[in-house]
């Protein structure tokens, strides 16, 4: 048996990672529109698995800041 991953478990792998961060950024109030698979680094060689972030309104950079300065606050009283 290869080591090798089957194209269907490297889509599964990024699918799985895709959706972790989706639900990460809701949990801070954060959605991203343009969150998805990066398609085109499938027809490439090699196994890549790219997840695009795209584009994000003012609003919603903002928010993403926020959420990092809390992590980091965060992690830094622990």
């Amino acid at each position: 048996m290869s080591d090798k991953r089957t194209a269907v478990q490297q889509t599964g792998d990024a699918e799985r990672a895709l959706n972790e961060l989706r639900d990460a950024l809701a949990e801070v109030g954060v959605t991203l529109p343009s969150l998805w698979l990066d398609l085109a680094a499938y027809a490439g060689p090699g196994e890549v698995q790219l997840i695009e972030l795209g584009r994000c309104n003012i609003d919603t950079a903002r928010a993403l800041a926020a959420a990092r300065r809390a992590g980091r606050a965060a992690a830094v009283t622990r």
